[in-house]
């Protein structure tokens, strides 16, 4: 089954969140500026997923920043994707990688980066960062503004 499309059938119609990230379609628009260096960043602050051991949720602030290509990713079936990890089990690195991996072969970007940003799991932080290669020259790329976990103190 292929994981995008280029016929819009979620943006402006009642949509059930997917039962797990492989039944998620992706979507795409065409740039509007093609052959332009420019950043997309969406962040998702409250992004759920579960332990694969304990069933246990696990919560991540996840900063998808990419320069695109072709084609954008339509926002609507991004939140639907990023939804369907809700009840689905997967380490921290799985998450964050294959998210990654999946908007990379979609949309054929320039470049593309994730960080996740893991709340505690054990009482440790995991933080996972991955992107497609180096960054464009020329390209105006703020800081992922997501501060280090410093507990309580």
């Amino acid at each position: 089954m292929s994981h995008y499309t280029d016929a819009l059938t979620q943006l402006g119609a009642s949509t059930e969140l997917p039962r797990n990230p492989d039944e998620a379609v992706l979507e795409r628009v065409p740039n509007p500026q093609p052959g332009e260096i420019y950043a997309v960043r969406f962040t998702q602050p409250e992004f759920t997923s579960l332990c694969p051991m304990t069933g246990q949720p696990d919560f991540a602030h996840l900063v998808i920043d990419y320069v695109p290509g072709d084609w954008l990713v339509e926002s609507k079936s991004l939140k639907l994707y990023l939804g369907s990890f809700r009840n689905h089990g997967a380490f921290h690195e799985d998450c964050t990688v294959s998210i990654g991996k999946r908007l990379a072969e979609t949309l054929a970007p320039q470049w593309l980066r994730i960080g996740g940003y893991w709340y505690p799991r054990g009482g440790m932080p995991i933080d996972v960062f991955w992107q497609t290669g180096a960054v464009p020259a020329g390209l105006w790329l703020p800081d992922q503004g997501v501060p280090g976990y410093r507990g309580r103190g």
